[in-house]
């Protein structure tokens, strides 16, 4: 086993607190730029901006790469500077157009309330951010974890500590750290069980519901080395590849950065992990490892500073080092009927199996929203708030190319729960030219059910139509089928039969053109027109 670095000393006041602010960046597409076996890497110090003759530590990146958060230690600006030695702040900045970084800005005194403060996670749609240390109502309590979310005005709510069972076990443990997957479900740690014990291991935490989270599980033998420091790890937004620091056999220096991939979902099996050698590590001390969603640089803490003991800097991954692509989506959630933007709950499933794979928050400013989605799967997001109905969105990775990063843009719409709205239920799904219901259909219409087990008073009209494509009476006998077997589906569900009517509309009401003005095809428009929907009859 290695003697701890003078350099990780820094890290031992690492116990807990809060963070904030950051403004809304503007998506940049992120271009492919393999770099080979062959190819030179070179470590990138962020230079005097954010790296100065003081401590710099535990950067953490947001989903599009435009902001950063991180520690510096032992700043006049910091807080508890006169009273509290080695006291950390939180600082960051933000990347401008041309790929620059602002000047680091200091956080106000609300966000940095502890002698030792970090951002762990901020969530791709930068409207909830997790903090270090234990809050309630914003008054710091001690170790553990808080959040904090964005209100309406743009300022932030007052830290509050996550729930996690059986947390106390670790209450002798001398560090802790955490991150967060993109998901906003999957909760790492460092810390150990052992009393006065720097030999760290790594745990995860999911959320069970009602603001619970589980009891931190070990994540297995492979990754947690008896008698070694497993310390700052990271899940890629893919939610496969690990990156973590460690002073196990077989590094470069002190503490190396490792990978690693899970193997399925117990989170104890894995590959056997992989030190990223050089220029990655040096014979000092890396750690606190980061990426962004496309994957292309990773940000972390690197004792051969060229300011201070240890500076943040970033490096662009070998392809064989990168976790694997996904989507960036972004969009804004709004009101169906007048188009004004909408905060709302964001909950995405995979179909058919209906799993919640991931949640987040709209701003309550703009409606804005970003979340990212590993590709192999066919999602089902929607948006969720008070006295609407979610008009879900369909969203197949599943057919498209894994061909690297992508960012898409789709709005959300949600629907006031009124006599007479329409609601458009995008998921779901019938074979070609036929009526039978498709399995990744009943997500979408469980939802349907459950709407109407909530408002036992609502009586609706379901409807289905088609394209122009086709007899008119074919079309027409086709929509009346479909919107029959929707409304039968619903029924077997234990739906009164009063409570719902079915009607086929074939072609006769589109909501877009079938064809363009010079007569040309236009499939966009026949999509659309494709549809099954429903309509309050009675409230």
């Amino acid at each position: 086993m290695k003697t701890t670095s003078t350099f990780f000393a820094l890290f031992f006041c690492f116990l807990t607190t809060a963070a904030q602010p950051a403004q809304d960046t503007t998506l940049k597409e992120q271009k492919e730029n393999i770099i080979k076996e062959t190819t030179i890497v070179k470590v990138e110090n962020l230079g005097e901006l954010i790296n100065t003759g003081n401590p710099e530590m535990r950067p953490t990146i947001s989903a599009d790469g435009n902001l950063l958060f991180f520690i510096r230690q032992n700043d006049p600006l910091n807080i508890q500077y006169q009273t509290v030695p080695n006291s950390q702040d939180i600082w960051y900045s933000t990347r401008d157009t041309t790929g620059k970084w602002s000047k680091a800005k200091h956080l106000s005194a609300k966000v940095n309330a502890s002698q030792y403060n970090a951002v762990y996670w901020i969530s791709p749609d930068l409207n909830t951010i997790l903090l270090k240390g234990s809050f309630i109502d914003g008054q710091y309590l001690g170790m553990g974890v808080s959040m904090i979310h964005k209100r309406n005005d743009n300022s932030w709510t007052n830290a509050e500590m996550l729930k996690i069972r059986n947390f106390e076990k670790f209450s002798r443990t001398m560090q802790i750290g955490a991150s967060m997957g993109q998901d906003g479900k999957t909760l790492l740690f460092y810390m150990t069980d052992k009393k006065e014990s720097y030999e760290n291991d790594l745990y995860v935490s999911f959320l069970e519901g009602n603001d619970i989270w589980t009891t931190p599980k070990s994540l297995g033998k492979k990754i947690n080395l008896s008698d070694y420091n497993e310390m700052s790890p990271f899940i890629a937004a893919d939610g496969v590849t690990l990156y973590f620091s460690s002073d196990r056999p077989g590094g470069v220096g002190e503490n190396d950065i490792w990978m690693s991939k899970r193997l399925d979902d117990s989170w104890t099996k894995w590959s056997e992990p992989v030190n990223m050698g050089k220029p990655i590590n040096t014979e000092g001390s890396e750690a606190f490892f980061t990426l962004d969603a496309g994957g292309e640089f990773a940000y972390l803490t690197s004792s051969d500073g060229a300011f201070g003991a240890s500076d943040i800097v970033r490096v662009k991954l070998l392809e064989k080092e990168k976790p694997n692509p996904v989507v960036l989506v972004s969009g804004n959630v709004y009101n169906a009927k007048t188009n004004a933007p909408l905060t709302a709950s964001l909950i995405y499933q995979t179909l058919p199996d209906g799993t919640e794979v991931g949640n987040g928050v709209s701003s309550p400013v703009d409606g804005s929203f970003k979340i990212v989605l590993p590709y192999d799967k066919n999602y089902s997001i929607r948006a969720s708030a008070d006295k609407f109905f979610a008009i879900s969105e369909n969203l197949n990775l599943d057919s498209l190319i894994k061909a690297g990063y992508k960012e898409i843009h789709k709005d959300l719409y949600l629907a006031p729960i009124e006599i007479g709205q329409v609601f458009r239920l995008n998921n779901v799904f019938f074979d070609f030219d036929k009526y039978n219901l498709r399995p990744e259909s009943f997500v979408e219409l469980d939802r349907v059910v459950k709407f109407l087990n909530e408002y036992p008073n609502i009586e609706i009209e379901m409807s289905a139509h088609t394209d122009s494509k086709g007899a008119d009476d074919y079309n027409m006998t086709l929509s009346d089928n479909r919107a029959r077997s929707v409304m039968e589906y619903i029924l077997s569900k234990g739906i009164v039969a009063s409570r719902i009517i079915s009607k086929g509309y074939g072609e006769t009401k589109p909501v877009a053109a079938n064809a363009n003005t010079d007569g040309t095809d236009n499939p966009e428009g026949r999509q659309l027109n494709r549809r099954v929907e429903f309509k309050i009859l009675k409230n």
